[in-house]
């Protein structure tokens, strides 16, 4: 009797104990963040630290701690490529819209609960019941943008800056940095060309491949975030890359650097989302975080630190944003929200069978090759 007291005893010492740490008490959530370089505010240049402030709010709203644990990666393709291993479970990720479907029709993403993200309705309706979330039940947008091409005035004749031929042009050879991502890649030599960058017709692709090719010569490297020193340093002086960025380096170039910015046409208009992948551990968490990045103080941060259009009504209408950013950015980041939908629906990049995604894969490995 006395052995059966003492082991009913340390029974209940023991789920004290597990109640104690782990409905609510001093156990500390975890949250793992998976997310592009440079993009989100992080406390840097006297700009809010957004992850810090989740936390502090977090704890201070459910009385529980939380840490998130972030990193980043450099393009979709390496963002599927780590979830694909399953060598790492993340609770939140942000691919862009192609991507999403992808990962989508693998069964890669969770539904979400929206009860959990009741800031969702801050979102512009134009970035609703697009072809990657058609009912919008996977993803939640952060940004948006278009592809424009950023040249150093210094280095480049103001002339020969226009529509994707300077990405080509001989004046300019080893002065050039390409995407080192296969579906950008391939996008600015397509839109070049005239060609369907959704197109199921490989002899399209060939035609593109071939022009990457002609381009290779001219090339000084293949880049993602390498592109920020490249350019602010004045190393290089020519580079296709997402908009929003171009504040970024022209903020920080050098002295005798002058960043300028257009957009060739046709171009790319993308969304990146928040998501949450199948293998996240704590969706609730995860929901939690999401609406906490909606509401109008980190949203706004982070719109301002990256630079990057938001489908935010919280962000694009705060008067205080508009003011921080200034009418050149607005005019650039905010051409034609109203015909948004319209422009996305023509140039947005579409998921890819398989079948052609490993014919551009066995592409692009011929490219980098030569």
């Amino acid at each position: 009797m006395k052995k059966k007291l003492s082991a009913l005893a340390l029974a209940l010492v023991l789920a004290l104990s597990l109640c104690l740490t782990g409905c609510g008490g001093s156990d500390t959530l975890t949250l793992n963040v998976y997310n592009w370089g440079e993009y989100i505010s992080d406390g840097s240049d006297g700009s809010l630290d957004t992850i810090h402030a989740f936390e502090d709010w977090y704890e201070s709203t459910y009385g529980q701690k939380v840490k998130v644990n972030y990193s980043t990666y450099a393009s979709n393709e390496d963002l599927y490529a780590k979830l694909k291993s399953g060598a790492v479970s993340y609770d939140v990720i942000i691919p862009s819209d192609y991507m999403i479907a992808r990962l989508k029709d693998e069964g890669m993403l969770q539904p979400l609960n929206f009860d959990n993200i009741p800031n969702y309705q801050h979102i512009h309706e134009g970035f609703q019941g697009l072809y990657y979330d058609p009912d919008n039940q996977y993803s939640v947008p952060y940004t948006y943008g278009v592809v424009g091409i950023i040249y150093d005035a210094n280095q480049v004749d103001p002339a020969d800056a226009q529509g994707w031929d300077l990405m080509w042009n001989e004046k300019y050879a080893g002065k050039i940095l390409q995407f080192n991502n296969s579906r950008d890649a391939f996008g600015t030599a397509m839109y070049k060309d005239g060609l369907d960058v959704n197109t199921t017709d490989k002899a399209q692709w060939d035609q593109a491949l071939q022009t990457l090719l002609d381009q290779r010569p001219l090339v000084k490297g293949y880049v993602m975030d390498e592109i920020f020193n490249s350019l602010e340093s004045g190393e290089a002086a020519i580079g296709a890359y997402y908009a929003g960025d171009y504040f970024t380096m022209a903020e920080a170039q050098a002295e005798n650097v002058d960043l300028q910015f257009y957009y060739p046409e046709p171009t790319n208009y993308f969304i990146d989302a928040m998501c949450i992948p199948t293998d996240c551990q704590n969706q609730e968490l995860a929901e939690i975080f999401i609406n906490y990045m909606l509401s109008e103080e980190p949203a706004v941060a982070n719109a301002e630190y990256i630079s990057y259009a938001s489908p935010n009504a919280l962000v694009y209408e705060s008067e205080t944003y508009q003011a921080d950013m200034g009418q050149e950015a607005m005019e650039i980041l905010y051409p034609d929200l109203g015909d948004f939908a319209q422009q996305y629906n023509t140039l947005a990049y579409r998921n890819l069978s398989n079948e052609m995604l490993d014919y551009v894969n066995t592409l692009w490995e011929t490219l980098k090759i030569n």
